[in-house]
């Protein structure tokens, strides 16, 4: 055989086995990206820390409750990634275990039940993943990246946050977010609601983040906060996935900012 043609076969059998590896066994009915995914996380690099900017938000509301416009404190980011650039090192991982056994006997049972439903669950990673989707779902709202909002958020949420951005785009105005860094997220509630294949799991968490945020005009003028600020923002946002679905994603469903 030729040398040029054992070249070339040699490339593709490579090329395959790299193509392989990335999909997976997928049946082309997942969606782009599963922040939940331990594979996405397992793979993932450390960013912690960065600092970041977003474009193009009017400010403090909260789109999921359509509230948009009220200042500029609103979009925080955890200091990593959208991709999901998450290392779970065992400190970390012995620091959540910790956290869920110390959680109270109603969460746990609710945590126990979606287990029993769902063998695939695991919560030590649900809080992994819950605090990459934050981080996406946040960045893609800021810069208003709709597309990437869809597979993330329920038809309601979706809305609102979408509802959100077309005013700010008609605000034209520009927000600069600043991570300081997010101090904590936490389950606050778990529940396996409904019965048989429409048993749906329910999972709030409660983030507590740093971040300091700047919103400026079209002409660059400043509209709301200062680079001196940083705000500390409460969010509880709860997740839902229906058990036995094949799609393994969560999907945000109800937002709130609790004052305390």
């Amino acid at each position: 055989m030729p040398l040029d043609l054992i070249f070339f076969a040699i490339v593709a059998v490579f090329l395959g086995w790299r193509l392989y590896t990335v999909l997976g066994r997928r049946t082309g009915n997942e969606r782009s990206f599963d922040p939940f995914a331990k594979s996405n996380r397992d793979n993932a690099g450390a960013n912690g820390g960065r600092g970041n900017e977003a474009a193009n938000d009017t400010g403090r509301g909260d789109p999921a409750r359509g509230d948009a416009g009220r200042g500029q404190d609103r979009m925080p980011e955890d200091g990593q990634r959208p991709a999901g650039n998450v290392v779970q090192l065992p400190r970390d991982q012995r620091r959540i275990e910790a956290a869920i056994a110390a959680l109270p006997e109603d969460v746990r049972r609710g945590l126990e039940a979606i287990g029993k439903a769902d063998p695939n669950f695991n919560p030590v990673e649900f809080i992994s993943g819950a605090k990459v989707a934050f981080d996406m779902i946040l960045t893609a709202f800021a810069k208003g990246d709709a597309l990437a909002l869809r597979p993330l958020l329920n038809d309601e949420v979706y809305r609102n946050f979408n509802n959100a951005i077309l005013e700010r785009q008609k605000l034209n105005h520009k927000l600069s977010t600043t991570l300081v860094g997010i101090i904590s997220n936490d389950i606050v509630s778990a529940e396996l609601a409904g019965e048989g294949s429409r048993q749906e799991a329910r999972i709030a968490v409660k983030f507590n983040s740093q971040q300091i945020n700047v919103t400026t005009d079209s002409a660059g003028e400043g509209v709301d906060g200062s680079a001196s600020d940083v705000a500390t923002i409460v969010d509880v946002w709860t997740f839902a996935r229906q058990v036995k679905a094949r799609d393994p994603n969560w999907q945000l469903i109800a937002t709130d900012s609790p004052q305390h």
